[in-house]
């Protein structure tokens, strides 16, 4: 007699084993790369250097009051065991940990389509954050933003299987990986909608488990406020590089397009079916959508992390046309080659990597240097660091060669991660684009380089005053 597997072997096990295909090809995207910069913590991203110091010295004596409010503490406290054997602040041993917790973030982001529309919406939804542009860049930094997309993701998916006490503490956590996860909060009260006790549960458990990341809120309450609102404004009064950009409603499609490519116009078709459909799951996803993208229009700081959040769920929704499911893995090709030739960058070496080891090998120890913000660190040298512009900034007074000179200052290190921006928008800062001019027109420039030839990152230049 002929043995028969159980009914339900091909419907398991095919989507688990896509399920571990997606993991793979995450894991693959984001493995390389990962020592981009190092062992610099300003290149890649300069928060890399607010977060993980601070982390390394809570298990070097500071203690777990981090006196720090610029983020929540939840990713400082996951970043903190795994610093106590370094002899110094591993920016490499925090980023393996975005790493895990971005593939995390794939198969949350499974969990959630699979819940909402099935598993074929399942699959659709981690493709689409396994190879989101954005998403694996910003799996290569130690920063939060990729914790806060695995707790939106794990969040919503815990809303659209109705275990709301649970999905509250997901909103705490993501709440406490950074605050933008408070938004979370408009999809739980749809998903606990006349639940009324259950909802006031999942709601103290949220304010619960983000108290429980973050206590030292309830010890330095007006410090925490000051440096918390303090970061939301300076994303809504712009920031350097952003000028002259589109309004935020053009701005951030924008950016989801260069995360996304053309799935992006799938998700556009299964937000509009979630809309004329309306079922509960829809409903969830589209109102933290919706929540979320109309807080992106109060910003002016259009940075692409920002829209890291709304991956999931638009993911999710792409998903909801099971017909289109093909054309939509197809579509995905795209953003794929997009990261494979940002990881090709990565794993080149930092231009300003570079200019660093000239500097230290051709200028005499203790130097004076005046230096643009985002340039490798120069230990042996006394550096004058060049405060980074922005709107509202006030000027800094350094920036003005014959002031540099007056103080004994006789180099300048530049980089085009900064002059290109402030002469982009030389309407806005006359003096800082008058500074970058009197370098080049009357200074000697001792050395130079840019990206090409196995090197990436913005060009750099040394001028001697």
């Amino acid at each position: 007699m002929a043995s028969h597997q159980p009914s339900d072997a091909p419907r398991w096990g095919g989507p688990w084993v896509a399920l571990a295909a997606v993991l793979a090809g995450s894991a693959a995207l984001r493995i390389p790369g990962l020592e981009n910069g190092l062992p610099y913590a300003t290149l890649l991203n300069p928060d890399e250097q607010s977060i993980v110091p601070r982390a390394w010295q809570m298990v070097h004596g500071g203690g777990p009051d981090p006196h720090w409010f610029d983020y929540p503490t939840l990713v400082l406290y996951l970043f903190a065991p795994f610093q106590a054997w370094q002899d110094r602040p591993s920016i490499l041993t925090a980023r393996i940990i975005v790493l895990v917790l971005a593939l995390g973030a794939v198969a949350a982001s499974w969990w959630l389509g699979r819940r909402a529309y099935g598993t074929v919406a399942g699959v659709v939804a981690a493709a689409a954050v396994a190879v989101e542009t954005t998403h694996v860049l910003y799996s290569h930094m130690a920063v939060t933003d990729v914790p806060l997309t695995l707790g939106v993701a794990a969040s919503l998916a815990l809303m659209v299987a109705g275990r709301l006490e649970l999905a509250g503490l997901a909103v705490g956590l993501a709440a406490g990986a950074k605050y933008p996860g408070v938004f979370l909060l408009a999809p739980l009260v749809v998903a606990g909608w006349r639940k009324w006790g259950r909802l006031a549960v999942a709601g103290l458990l949220a304010a619960a488990a983000f108290l429980a990341t973050s206590p030292y809120i309830l010890v330095h309450p007006g410090q925490a406020a000051h440096e918390a609102f303090r970061v939301q404004r300076l994303a809504r009064e712009g920031w350097l590089g952003f000028e002259h950009d589109h309004i935020a409603l053009i701005a951030f499609p924008a950016r989801l397009w260069s995360g996304l490519g053309p799935a992006l116009l799938v998700a556009a078709v299964g937000l509009g079916v979630a809309l004329w459909k309306r079922t509960r799951a829809d409903l969830i996803l589209v109102v933290f959508v919706i929540v979320y993208f109309i807080d992106l229009l109060t910003l002016r700081a259009h940075f692409d992390r920002y829209v890291l959040p709304l991956v999931p769920p638009l993911g999710a929704l792409a998903g909801r046309p099971r017909a289109l499911a093909p054309v939509t893995l197809v579509l995905l090709v795209v953003p794929l080659t997009w990261s494979v030739r940002k990881d090709v960058d990565l794993v080149r070496t930092d231009t300003r990597v570079v200019a660093h080891d000239w500097i230290e090998e051709h200028l005499p120890p203790g130097s004076r240097i005046a230096a643009d913000s985002s340039t490798a660190p120069l230990a042996g040298f006394d550096v004058v660091p060049l405060a980074l512009p922005g709107p509202g900034r006030a000027f800094d007074p350094n920036r003005n060669v014959a002031r540099l000179r007056r103080e004994g200052i006789r180099y300048a290190l530049v980089t085009g991660a900064i002059e290109d921006r402030v002469l982009a928008a030389r309407d806005h800062y006359p003096r800082e684009a008058r500074f970058y001019d009197q370098l080049r027109a009357r200074e000697k420039r001792l050395y130079y380089v840019s990206a090409g030839h196995g090197l990436s990152g913005p060009w750099v230049a040394l001028y001697r005053i």
